[in-house]
């Protein structure tokens, strides 16, 4: 563990900490969304990709938003369904555009991005309905995206890796969707308040993603203490993980999820599930969006890069 970020790390910490703006939590959900919305609108493709198509599919509550990337080449390709994070709050398909692009084309794969419905006024679980409404319909119709169903994956960061892991229990438990790997990029899978993770209280303050954040996040999302233990909201807390599809864990040494992230890692080790977790000491949660000016790291085209190299080893067994 290094004692602190990388220097490009410390320096975007620095300059969102010389922005006038306050703090997540002391913003209202609207307003998180307004701000974080207008952190990436106006950015430009942080690469091509062969074609970028916005359309609606149907879902549980109404037409899901989706984003597709088709990379160059002959399909029928890959499919990764792709869930962003913003702690089940805030997101939507225009943030986390740049790491599907990339993904798209560093792992050969179409990439689905999905635009689920938010809390507070879609508590829990309409994200988890939505996440798993969207993997079905690219199960069912992946030809639309010149995809292959038989080499499908899911993937997100933070609250969406907390929705890739639950999709694929989901799958499992309901005879669902055949999904052959799951990425989870510092996922959310432990909602207990008093859960005594070291990173919890050693990355509370100072690394963009803080304690009372998460609180914010999950006092929206899941309100009500009843759900503490459902292992759709909290992965972790399931009672088998063994059968899941092989997985590809990050976690990064200054974000408080590190911990549940690690743990997660090691329930699926322990069940049998295979599983790689890279651990990345030096960067921080979000980092996945940090790949272009003005916040350009090294370190998240570094995550990217291993995670596109873990999906083409999932998905591309057997090509030329």
């Amino acid at each position: 563990m290094t004692d602190s970020p990388s220097e490009d790390v410390q320096a975007v910490l620095d300059a969102i900490a010389a922005m006038d703006v306050p703090a997540v939590r002391e913003m209202s959900p609207e307003m998180v969304r307004e701000v974080m919305h207008g952190a990436f609108a106006d950015a430009p493709p942080v690469e091509p990709v062969g074609r970028v198509a916005d359309r609606e599919i149907p879902g549980p509550a109404g037409p899901i938003p989706v984003r597709t990337y088709v990379p160059d080449g002959d399909g029928p390709h890959p499919v990764v369904v792709f869930f962003h994070g913003g702690g089940f709050v805030f997101g939507d398909l225009d943030g986390h555009d740049a790491p599907c692009r990339i993904l798209a084309n560093a792992a050969d794969v179409a990439v689905v991005s999905v635009e689920y419905r938010l809390a507070p006024e879609h508590p829990f679980p309409a994200a988890v309905d939505d996440a798993y409404a969207a993997t079905e319909w690219v199960a069912a119709n992946a030809e639309e995206v010149d995809g292959d169903a038989d080499r499908l994956a899911v993937a997100g960061d933070s609250a969406g890796g907390n929705l890739a892991a639950v999709v694929s229990l989901a799958a499992r438990d309901r005879d669902g969707p055949e999904i052959a790997h799951q990425t989870l990029f510092y996922p959310a899978v432990d909602f207990r308040a008093d859960a005594d993770y070291p990173s919890r209280r050693e990355n509370a303050e100072g690394y963009f993603l803080e304690a009372a954040d998460m609180t914010y996040f999950s006092d929206h999302y899941a309100p009500s203490w009843v759900h503490a233990a459902n292992p759709y909201l909290a992965p972790v807390e399931a009672a088998s993980h063994a059968d899941l599809p092989p997985a590809t864990v990050v976690t990064c040494g200054f974000d408080p999820l590190r911990d549940e992230g690690r743990a997660y890692a090691d329930a699926l080790d322990a069940a049998g599930t295979p599983v790689t977790h890279r651990e990345y000491d030096d960067l921080i949660h979000g980092v996945v969006n940090m790949v272009q000016d003005p916040m350009d790291v090294e370190g998240a085209h570094r995550v990217l890069a291993d995670a596109a190299a873990d999906l083409r080893g999932a998905l591309h067994e057997g090509d030329a």
